[in-house]
C-alpha cells in the first residue's frame, strides 16, 4: 500500500511540471515530495523491474516499417552524457545551488561550445546508426533553453558523431527550454521518441509517438534516477551508457 501510495502521488506530481521552467526538469518532482528511503526506493524498483518490458536496438529494428520514418531523441542523459558540462556551469555560477539553471548566460555557453566536456552514449550513437540506415530522420529535442548570443554548436557537435552521408537526416537541434515536448514532436510527425525523463515519456505519449526510455546513468547529476517503465514503456537494454 505504501508504494502504491508513493507511485501514485508521483504520477500526479509529474504532469505539474509542464508550466514550470526548464530548471524544474532537473529539480524533479521526487525532490519535492516526501522524502523516501533507500530500502523504499530499492523495493520500489525492484517491482517496476520486473514488469519492464526491455527491448535492445534490433528489437527496435524488426518492429520498423519498411519505409523511412521520423523519430526524436532528447540530447542530456540520453544522446550525451552531459553531466560534466552541467557541473561546470554549476561552479561557475552558482556553486550550491542550481540557481545557474535559471541563467542565461549558463545557456548561452552550454550550446556554444561547452559541449566539448559532453561524452556520446554509445548506446544512443548505435540507435541513432540504426535509424539513419533504415533512412529515418533524426529530430533532437532538448529542454534546454535555446542560445542568445554566440553561434549555436550542439547540431555540429551532435551531426559530427556520424559519418558525413547521414548529415541531411539529423536535423537541426530544437530547443524547447521546457521539459514538455508534446508539440514539437506533433508537429515534426515523431513516430518514435527516445528519452531517459519522465516528461520526456509522457511527452511521446501524448504526441501520440511511440515512447522508449533511456537509462540514466548512475553517474549523472540529474537525481534521482527515474523508474524506467513506469509508464508502460518500452526501455532500451544497457543504455544508461
Amino acid at each position: 500500500m505504501k508504494q502504491t501510495f508513493l507511485l501514485s502521488a508521483l504520477l500526479l506530481v509529474v504532469p505539474l511540471t509542464y508550466a514550470t521552467t526548464v530548471s524544474n526538469y532537473y529539480i524533479t518532482a521526487l525532490e519535492k515530495t516526501k522524502a523516501i528511503t533507500t530500502a523504499e526506493m530499492s523495493s520500489d524498483i525492484s517491482a517496476l523491474t520486473k514488469k519492464i518490458d526491455w527491448v535492445s536496438v534490433n528489437d527496435i529494428a524488426k518492429s520498423l516499417p519498411k519505409t523511412k520514418i521520423v523519430v526524436g531523441f532528447d540530447i542530456d542523459d540520453t544522446m550525451l552524457f552531459s553531466s560534466a558540462l552541467f557541473y561546470h556551469g554549476k561552479q561557475k555560477y552558482s556553486p550550491g545551488s542550481l540557481a545557474y539553471l535559471n541563467n542565461q548566460k549558463f545557456w548561452n555557453e552550454a550550446s556554444t561550445g561547452d559541449d566539448i566536456y559532453s561524452l556520446p552514449k554509445l548506446s544512443a550513437v548505435k540507435l541513432a546508426t540504426m535509424h539513419l540506415k533504415h533512412g529515418d530522420t533524426i529530430y533532437f529535442i532538448t529542454a534546454r533553453r535555446a542560445p542568445i548570443k554566440g553561434k549555436e554548436t550542439l547540431t555540429k557537435t551532435i551531426r559530427n558523431l556520424f559519418p558525413k552521408k547521414y548529415r541531411y537526416q539529423l536535423k537541426k537541434v530544437i530547443f524547447t527550454g521546457s521539459p514538455d515536448k508534446t508539440n514539437q514532436i506533433k508537429a515534426n510527425k515523431v513516430k518514435i521518441y527516445y528519452g531517459d525523463a519522465d516528461t520526456d515519456i509522457i511527452s511521446s505519449m501524448k504526441a501520440g509517438a511511440r515512447a522508449i526510455r533511456f537509462l540514466r546513468s548512475a553517474q549523472s547529476i540529474n537525481k534521482p534516477l527515474p523508474h524506467a517503465g513506469r509508464y508502460g514503456e518500452a526501455v532500451l537494454i544497457n543504455s544508461d551508457y
